[in-house]
């Protein structure tokens, strides 16, 4: 099943948040070998500190068991600012009706093979689906994703590939990667759901998120209390990730116009009471 958590509820799904940082640390970090950072066995970047929604696949045990980022593009987002190489010099897409989808991942080591419910192949596939029907009911039109060849074929073997691509594929330390565009239509959402023999909701209820929030309950033996206090440490630990960002951009400005831009968006966001004063 899938849960969305963004800044309206993160607050109640601390221990469903860790478990996500840590999957994206042991597929990004240990397994695919990428220049991620990691700090306590979680991979989190600046981007997670700038409210993103996460669409997130969970197992009949309610654990974690796949995972992705999606990050407006009128802001900073990974395409415009870390695999900027990709684009070949042109602008990035900027659009309130274009997202941008990362960090997707699902856990090998839970999930069995083949291709049924609790397979990686069905998890991927619903995880997929998932995070397009959110982003059809959001009013997003479109997803840009940058993903590997592998990722790419992928895609392509769930009928669900991309219908364009932008810039071009370029070498990433171990891999090649590739900015990709997926529409939200409802013949994609169909597409991936007949694919992986997906029928109904999958999206869980209120009485389920309930459960797989943390209110009123132990969380790995740690009392409520406790884990809101560790809560508190994880958001200041993105206020300062965001605010290191945009100094960063100030520091690194090439130009009038660039130093310009930097400054009013540090300021933007201080307006916005989002950077820590």
């Amino acid at each position: 099943m899938i849960i969305v958590i963004d800044g309206t509820n993160r607050h109640l799904y601390t221990r469903l948040l860790d478990e996500m940082f840590a999957l994206r640390a042991r597929v990004f970090g240990q397994r695919l070998g990428w220049e991620v950072e990691i700090q306590d066995g979680r991979e989190i970047d600046q981007f997670d500190a700038l409210d993103p929604a996460y669409v997130i696949g969970v197992n009949d045990d309610n654990k974690v068991v796949s995972c992705v980022r999606a990050l407006q593009t009128t802001g900073p987002h990974m395409l415009s600012d870390v695999f900027s190489s990709i684009l070949g010099g042109e602008p990035p897409l900027r659009s309130a009706t274009i997202w941008e989808s990362t960090r997707f991942c699902v856990d090998t080591e839970i999930l069995d093979r083949g291709k049924t419910r609790g397979s990686i192949s069905y998890a991927t596939c619903e995880l997929m689906a998932g995070s397009l029907e959110y982003a059809r009911d959001s009013g997003i039109s479109d997803i840009v994703t940058v993903i590997d060849p592998v990722m790419n074929r992928v895609l392509k073997r769930s009928d669900c590939a991309p219908y364009g691509y932008v810039g071009n594929t370029t070498p990433m330390g171990k891999v090649s990667a590739m900015a990709a565009l997926l529409d939200c239509s409802e013949d994609r959402i169909e597409r991936t759901r007949q694919f992986a023999g997906i029928e109904g909701e999958i999206f869980v209820d209120p009485e389920r998120a309930k459960a797989l929030s943390d209110e009123g309950k132990l969380r790995d033996g740690i009392p409520a209390e406790d884990a809101d206090a560790k809560q508190v440490v994880v958001a200041r630990s993105s206020q300062e990730l965001l605010q290191e960002y945009c100094e960063e951009q100030i520091a690194d400005a090439a130009t009038h116009e660039e130093l310009s831009a930097a400054k009013q968006l540090s300021k933007t966001l201080i307006a916005a009471k989002i950077l820590v004063e």
